[in-house]
């Protein structure tokens, strides 16, 4: 099935879509008896077409799910999510994991999402840290360009698409400076890739390799309107197989991205997507269908080749014939089977003929790369018809280097066909040692083999990495009717080679006040046990020169694997200690060996548990932080930064206000009540008390809000005591460049001058941004107090607004100290500090 361009056939659809409409609760009611076999279909559609389509986008969630929903599910099309980065520099709504720690969550909710669209999802950046790193909001592409490295980003999209070999190429988001940076910079490359990935002369290193080149047939933009679009397609469709639309289901994947707050209920209705095609390479004979001028299937492809090739032409469509009768017999699990085993052996066959065939070498090239996706797909076909059921059940999740473990695997055949040669190997890497492979065992129907294999870990083996491959995955092979098929299928649970103890240092990061320098300085380091067994560990810390820290070193010892113990230091900076940055360090010995990673366990139900290894050490800071010792101050968290926690370890008098406190407790003994970022998001309770927060402002309180967006949960006329409208949408109301000059409109306020003198160094060496989600209207009562824009811009005042209102005052800002004050950036901890002593100088 095609794109659908004319208003004749989209009418034609739109009658046909409110008759399923309107008989949705018989079909509902038919299918309660016997409920589609979802995977299984998933397996058998992918046969129908040999086209295979790549989305490319800059983050995780950047997908056109709706689209791509409809080309997999809806037209068996292989598809691919092509991203840049790992989002490490989004915001987190479901926990405080921020930079490479957010990266890894967002990276695994895209594999997540992907698997509800049958979408594949891959990534420019290789690891952690990566150059091609989500630095934050990017107005324009040659900045995000500069900060990935152009020909590094480059190189690695040519060579996906010699590597994938795609049809065709959409880039998710248009050039143009409405866009974040990030995506113009991918739709850019994604343009010039369309001719240098067949141009031999562009990276000929990889050809070297053994890559080729290739010329992807067509390159589609989504149309800036239902006008300018070359072609429309209607993607709303219900699906009876999955109760529900494309769009829908698009929702569905798009629920995955938690952390990110994605996915809505839709209602099924119809949606079109429009595209303008910008490059072809092909010829279309005038047709604006998305398919046009590419060989949809194997019978097209036939029909591609030359009258002297009629050997070859007739199996090429009969192969077609045989993948179309597969799609036929289901949801019958015998027949697709036999089918499925048949044109395995069909295809195989077939790919040595066209290796042998006089065929121009582009065609013979694009023809075997196809055969090869088909062979791939009919083995994933066949090993779900089979129903053989695959088990793999490690000892243990949890590994150390040298250490020895057992993996059992078990197949049982819940079919009804006698399966021959049913074997199982692990895949490990090429280091790694395994007990021989059990040989090979025919399996009656109903029947099961259990094997067990001995697992040696290299003492050299490589520590676990979240973008790489599972250390342990499982073949499965067996023979029918005379032809093999083998997968490989990745364990449920994560499987990770940790160091034999891991180190977390609490604080990890530390300000030493040069105005007061602090008498001694308390750590917690928690020592865990990864060993699988007894353990004894000797935890020290490595200090500066003029340093002192005590006790020099504590012994912990161990019962079990995972057991955690937490040790205390206390540290004693030198009382003339200079301004400037300083690092602890943490180390633990055990078994011989010492080890200095902090190991960071990331766990949440949709995605699984995963882990993030890094450097065991307190990042310090030391400089001028002059504070009110007297003020009391009430936050109330977000649970989207970590400021309180900051500021206390600075010595500020914080409480957490709870939800009984915002309810009924007495605010009025706090100086200063903060509320933490997007707080009105993540604390219906706060949205539900604020007017006691404006009644206690009234009464003579000082608050400060950190930074909203327009929908979390902030009502333009009634959240704040005076009207204040947060700027939407977002890219016009932000100032991305960390350095932008700032100019202070009120320098005699008390917010520049108590406690702390604030100067132009105070707004030096700032991270990631400036501010966002400006404020775009506000009440006259409001007083702005800096000024500020991006290079060619405008520049915003409302970055500090503040209101008197009854005996107190309320104040509004939208620059992101949170990611300062996390950031060890000393003028963002000053002002900060200035903005929320306010009101005990009044």
């Amino acid at each position: 099935m095609k794109g659908v361009s004319n208003l004749k056939k989209y009418f034609s659809w739109l009658l046909s879509f409110l008759l399923i409409v309107s008989l949705w609760p018989i079909a509902s009611h038919a299918t309660d008896t016997q409920e589609p076999d979802v995977d299984l279909w998933n397996a058998v559609k992918p046969l129908e077409t040999t086209v295979t389509f790549v989305n490319t986008g800059a983050h995780p969630d950047d997908e056109r799910s709706d689209f791509l929903a409809y080309l997999s599910r809806g037209l068996g099309v292989k598809t691919s999510s092509l991203i840049a980065n790992r989002g490490e520099g989004g915001q987190n709504e479901i926990g405080s994991e921020l930079d490479n720690g957010l990266g890894i969550i967002r990276s695994r909710e895209m594999i997540e999402a992907a698997k509800i669209t049958g979408v594949k999802a891959y990534h420019l950046s290789e690891t952690t840290s990566d150059a091609i790193y989500d630095f934050g909001f990017s107005k324009t592409p040659d900045e995000t360009l500069e900060n990935w490295g152009q020909d590094l980003t480059y190189e690695r999209l040519i060579r996906f698409i010699r590597t994938y070999q795609p049809d065709i190429v959409m880039p998710s988001f248009r050039n143009v400076d409405t866009q974040h940076g990030h995506h113009r910079a991918m739709e850019i490359l994604s343009e010039k890739a369309f001719k240098d990935a067949a141009n031999p002369a562009i990276f000929p290193e990889q050809l070297k390799e053994g890559l080729s080149v290739w010329q992807v047939k067509k390159l589609y933009l989504p149309a800036e309107s239902k006008d300018t679009a070359t072609t429309s397609i209607e993607i709303g469709k219900y699906d009876p197989i999955y109760k529900m639309t494309y769009p829908q289901l698009g929702e569905e994947s798009r629920y995955m991205h938690k952390s990110q707050g994605m996915g809505s209920d839709i209602p099924a209705e119809p949606r079109q997507v429009h595209l303008e095609l910008l490059e072809s390479a092909v010829d279309t004979n005038g047709s604006s269908d998305l398919f046009a001028g590419i060989p949809y299937n194997f019978k097209e492809w036939a029909q591609k080749l030359p009258k002297q090739e009629k050997d070859l032409q007739v199996h090429f469509t009969k192969l077609q014939e045989s993948l179309n009768s597969i799609i036929s017999a289901y949801p019958n699990n015998d027949q697709v089977f036999e089918k499925t085993q048949k044109a395995l052996k069909d295809v195989r066959q077939l790919q040595e003929k066209t290796d042998k065939a006089k065929l121009d070498p582009q065609v013979k090239s694009d023809l075997l790369h196809k055969l090869s996706l088909k062979e791939e797909q009919l083995q994933t076909a066949s090993v779900e018809a089979s129903e053989l059921s695959i088990e793999t059940s490690p000892e243990t999740n949890i590994l150390t280097k040298g250490q020895k473990t057992t993996v059992n695997v078990s197949i049982q055949n819940n079919g009804k066909k006698k399966i021959k040669k049913v074997a199982a190997e692990l895949v490990v890497p090429k280091n790694w040692k395994v007990s021989k492979t059990k040989s090979p065992k025919d399996l009656d129907p109903g029947k099961k083999v259990e094997l067990q294999y001995e697992v040696q870990v290299p003492k050299d083996a490589e520590y676990y990495h979240a973008y790489l491959d599972s250390v342990i995955r499982t073949k499965v092979q067996y023979e029918f009717n005379g032809t093999q098929t083998s997968q490989i299928n990745e364990l449920k649970e994560t499987i990770a080679v940790l160091p034999d103890v891991g180190i977390t240092l609490s604080p990890e990061d530390i300000v030493v006040n040069s105005a007061d320098v602090q008498e001694e300085i308390p750590v917690k380091v928690k020592v865990k046990n990864y060993f699988d067994g007894k353990n004894t560990s000797s935890v020290s810390l490595i200090v500066p020169e003029g340093w002192k820290v005590s006790p020099s070193k504590e012994e912990v010892a161990f019962t079990a694997q995972l057991e955690e113990k937490e040790v205390a230091f206390k540290l004693t900076p030198p009382s003339d200690i200079q301004d400037g940055n300083f690092t602890i360090r943490a180390e633990a010995t055990a078994n011989g060996q010492t080890f200095d990673s902090t190991v960071q366990e990331i766990s949440y139900d949709h995605i699984g548990t995963f882990y993030y290894m890094y450097p065991a050490q307190v990042n310090g800071v030391a400089f001028e932080l002059l504070k009110n010792d007297q003020l009391k101050i009430g936050y109330i968290d977000s649970g989207f930064d970590k400021v309180a926690d900051y500021l206390a370890n600075t010595g500020f008098n914080i409480t957490k206000l709870t939800e009984a406190d915002l309810a009924t407790g007495d605010l009025s003994q706090y100086d200063t009540i903060v509320t933490g970022i997007r707080a009105y998001l993540s604390r219906e309770d706060l949205v539900k008390n604020n007017d006691r927060l404006h009644k206690y402002v009234e009464n003579g309180g000082h608050l400060v809000v950190q930074y909203h967006k327009p929908n979390d949960g902030w009502d333009a006329e009634k959240t704040a005591p005076y009207p204040l409208t947060i700027g939407n949408p977002s890219i016009k109301w932000r100032v991305t460049d960390e350095n932008a000059k700032v100019t202070v409109l009120n320098p005699e306020s008390s917010l520049f001058t108590y406690p702390n003198k604030i100067t132009d160094s105070d707004w030096a060496n700032w991270v990631q941004e400036r501010g966002l989600y400006y404020p775009m209207k506000w009440d006259s009562s409001y007083e702005t107090f800096v000024r500020m824009g991006d290079p060619n811009e405008d520049p915003f005042d409302g970055g500090i607004l503040m209101a008197k209102h009854g005996k107190g005052t309320y104040l509004y800002t939208n620059l992101v100290f949170y990611r300062q004050i996390q950031g060890q950036v000393p003028g963002g901890y000053r002002i900060f500090t200035n903005l929320i002593s306010y009101g005990a100088n009044q």
